[in-house]
């Protein structure tokens, strides 16, 4: 799904006419599986559309032909990351009220019991759900990313400022094809990934936030790792 063959994407790089359009056309259905995710904003979903439009235009003319990686899975966190600062600059990225609570008292626990303390203990001091205490930890956070500005005014991305050698370059590319393959774990594989590969947690520490051994995060985390590895391949 999403394909593109990589004449076209330099033709839409060199500006040849027509070949950006062609691409827009044949990605559209990413943009849009994109834009649902935002339902309910207060914007129509055809502005939120035009918006993600423009962060694929942003990809296709950064994206570099030599990645072993669909431009799809590279466009995402682009057309994602439009859309959050198109939102978060008109002020439209709000948590309720009851999460605002709740991530109040979490920041009190953790003052308590200290930060490591397992998001499972903390849906019991707090009587709610393990999902409840995720949501409140995760949408209080800032939206960060390497795919923002480095400069206010600069069309360059924080990620094209740093100084990335061929190893680096491919542990990057990994990365958002993993974001994209982690919705298909099971959710412990999910909680795990997402703790050790973009909140830069240790073995050591997920095992205390989840509540289980440090062998054990290793052994999933081996299989995952494994199992995304010959997905890739395929």
């Amino acid at each position: 799904m999403y394909e593109n063959n990589t004449e076209e994407i330099i033709q839409a790089q060199n500006k040849k006419e027509g070949a950006m359009e062609n691409l827009l056309q044949i990605n559209s259905g990413l943009i849009w599986s994109i834009v649902r995710r935002f339902a309910g904003r207060g914007y129509e979903q055809e502005e939120l559309y035009q918006i993600g439009a423009i962060g694929l235009i942003k990809a296709i003319q950064r994206f570099d032909t030599r990645y072993e990686v669909k431009l799809s899975t590279y466009a995402v966190p682009y057309i994602i990351g439009e859309i959050k600062r198109f939102l978060r600059d008109d002020g439209l990225i709000k948590v309720s009220r009851r999460i605002k609570e709740l991530a109040t008292k979490i920041r009190d626990v953790q003052k308590q019991y200290g930060e490591d303390i397992t998001i499972q203990k903390m849906a019991v001091i707090l009587k709610t759900t393990k999902e409840e205490i995720t949501v409140a930890l995760e949408y209080t956070k800032p939206i960060e990313s390497i795919y923002e500005e480095a400069y206010e005014n600069e069309e360059m991305y924080k990620v094209e400022k740093i100084n990335i050698g061929i190893d680096e370059e491919s542990t990057i590319v990994d990365k958002i094809t993993l974001k994209e393959m982690v919705e298909n774990l099971e959710k412990q594989e999910k909680e795990i990934v997402l703790l050790r590969y973009f909140k830069d947690k240790t073995q050591c520490q997920v095992a205390r936030i989840l509540g289980i051994s440090q062998v054990q995060v290793s052994r999933i985390e081996k299989k995952v790792l494994e199992k995304m590895r010959k997905k890739l391949i395929c």
